[in-house]
């Protein structure tokens, strides 16, 4: 008897929109892709000023500000990384196509002579599965980072509290205005040297 989900959706598959499939996710990589450089590039910037900021809500503004700047890179990545294996599944099945072509034109055996062999079919069919469901994971991974990030705050911590990660970059601060202060500190005393020995010198 025959079912019509039995159909193979392979059977009229056109190697122009495999190309034209690619191109697009390709496309969308490179949009995630310098979405988490253009990130990184307001990260650092607030890094820097944060580390020159004296004002200390101040401080903790920026600091939140680049929590939130991480999350939204880190779900750019996460995207990004989805769109890689979509790309990779795609060229594994345009080669596949191009390898058949190849096979059949070249050798005139039919292109169902190749489905011939159902084990090999098999095998090829729930490696494409695995791929789909372990790029189909990436993305989930992105709901549970969020979920990560909000259990780092405790259930009664104000709005406005300091989280782990803004203590972090906060701290951050902190050491980088202790190495400022420290070389301030060393360059007016290598400055005061010269008046001081002049000084000394002038009352001997």
């Amino acid at each position: 008897m025959w079912w019509p989900f039995r159909r193979n959706k392979f059977k009229n598959i056109k190697r122009e929109d495999l190309v034209n499939s690619i191109l697009e996710l390709e496309r969308q990589e490179r949009t995630a892709e310098a979405e988490v450089y253009q990130k990184i590039k307001e990260i650092d910037a607030l890094v820097e000023k944060g580390k020159h900021e004296k004002n200390r809500d101040l401080q903790l503004f920026i600091a939140k500000k680049i929590a939130h700047l991480n999350e939204e890179k880190q779900t750019c990545m996460e995207r990004g990384m989805y769109l890689l294996y979509n790309i990779r599944l795609m060229n594994k099945l345009k080669d596949a196509y191009d390898s058949n072509t190849f096979f059949k034109t070249q050798t005139k055996v039919p292109l169902s002579e190749l489905l011939h062999d159902q084990k090999q079919l098999a095998k090829f069919l729930n490696k494409a599965l695995e791929t789909r469901i372990s790029s189909e994971d990436v993305l989930t991974s992105a709901d549970e980072l969020f979920n990560e990030v909000q259990s780092a705050y405790e259930t009664n911590q104000p709005i406005y509290g300091v989280g782990k990660s803004e203590e972090e970059i906060l701290s951050m601060f902190e050491k980088e205005n202790q190495l400022d202060e420290e070389q301030e500190l060393s360059q007016e005393i290598e400055k005061e040297e010269p008046q001081k020995k002049k000084k000394a010198k002038m009352e001997e």
